[in-house]
């Protein structure tokens, strides 16, 4: 059984979360963090594993495309802890929406792509990738 660290410096939450240590500082500084970094007598930050959990979350929530400012309103209302539920479903609802609407874009974006390859892979096949360009095509989506 391997011994997991109750207090983590920024270079192991840096490590285990894929945040450089610039990016853990900034988002410190951005009020991202739903609880207070502890510092060591020397100053050196100090982390916990709910910390690491919290800021993985924030990673997906930006990797998502959630603002900074939902972020940072979530880990206020986080950090206040029971009692607003309700705002944090909210916010989350929301987002779900925007992500939700995203992934539909990007379907349609993906179908067109896919029948791009389809009319490139039939042209390449019968030796007739050239018309393409040389000639007017009966549907002026195939021609690019």
């Amino acid at each position: 059984m391997v011994d997991i660290p109750a207090d983590l410096s920024i270079g192991q939450v840096a490590e285990r979360t894929g945040l450089s240590v610039h990016t853990l500082r900034l988002y410190e500084r951005e009020g991202l963090l739903a609880t207070e970094v502890r510092r060591r007598t020397n100053g050196r930050r100090v982390y916990t594993e709910w910390d690491v959990q919290w800021l993985t979350n924030c990673r997906k929530f930006r990797a998502s495309g959630m603002p900074l400012a939902t972020i940072r309103r979530l880990a206020e209302l986080v950090g206040q802890g029971p009692g607003n539920e309700k705002e944090r479903l909210e916010l989350l609802r929301r987002h779900q929406q925007r992500v939700l609407d995203q992934i539909a874009g990007l379907h349609e974006c993906l179908d067109l792509i896919r029948n791009k390859v389809e009319v490139y892979e039939a042209h390449l096949s019968r030796g007739t990738a050239g018309s393409l360009w040389s000639t007017p095509s009966p549907e002026p989506a195939d021609r690019t």
